[in-house]
């Protein structure tokens, strides 16, 4: 289950990173996390915590909620 989540999570996050027109790079400088960060959660190989989903949200210019909600 815990990759399921982690996968669809990180589906959404590109989904919603791709619409923004944001490279992965764009987004972990602006979200102050290391380069390679966007893109291991994108993978669904890092669990992101809430800090981090809300950083991610701020510079996606969308609420939190939009980056969970593909997650059942």
């Amino acid at each position: 289950m815990r990759d399921e989540v982690l996968k669809a999570f990180g589906k959404q996050l590109r989904a919603v990173r791709n619409e923004s027109g944001l490279s992965q790079e764009k987004l972990a400088e602006l979200a102050d996390l290391h380069r390679n960060y966007p893109g291991r959660v994108e993978r669904g190989s890092a669990n992101p915590t809430l800090l981090v989903i809300v950083a991610l949200a701020r510079v996606l210019k969308v609420r939190p909620a939009k980056l969970l909600e593909k997650l059942r």
